[in-house]
């Protein structure tokens, strides 16, 4: 696997440092999940072409890794500031105050995530309280949906991260 992180997206040259916590850590489960969603679905086309059938359930497991694998894909995008937004204007700024816009930006999609981690946390809970069964194979939902609050706090770290370094240039 290589890493690309001497590569900066076009956008705000901020300067700050890379992360401490490598993304390659994040890179490396992206790289599992494909792996075994490309295995399930080969394993799905091969059963499905030689027998007729189906493997429905193979679906639930899908949809949950591609799931986790957005979380995984966002947490590395913050860390490594590859995320998304519209620099038209903040590029023609003075550093200085890109780097204030930038940490606004930063603090909005904390709360954003972070409203994703408290209402999926809730939502897990009730899943679990209400004993929800999946429709495939009939294994309790939380356990694909206790991930959401899991790795919402990832990204919110990273995001925090990624605010620390912002800052601290600017200090």
């Amino acid at each position: 696997m290589s890493d690309h992180a001497d590569i900066q997206a076009p956008g705000l040259k901020l300067g700050e440092a890379p992360p401490r916590i490598p993304v390659t850590i994040e890179g490396a489960i992206g790289a599992l999940i494909m792996g075994a969603l490309a295995l399930i679905t080969f394993g799905n086309v091969l059963v499905r072409y030689f027998t007729n059938v189906s493997f429905a359930f193979t679906e639930e497991y899908s949809v949950a890794l591609m799931v986790v694998m957005t979380f995984v894909g966002s947490a590395a995008a913050f860390a490594a500031d590859r995320h998304i937004r519209m620099t038209f204007f903040t590029e023609k700024l003075a550093p200085r105050n890109a780097r204030r816009v930038e940490i606004v930006v930063l603090l909005t999609c904390l709360f954003v995530f972070g409203a994703i981690g408290w209402l999926g946390a809730w939502y897990t809970w009730d899943e679990y309280r209400f004993e929800v069964m999946t429709p495939g194979l009939g294994v309790p939902s939380w356990y694909y949906t206790v991930w959401m609050p899991l790795l919402s706090v990832v990204i919110c770290l990273r995001i925090l991260g990624r605010m620390w370094r912002v800052a601290r240039v600017g200090i």
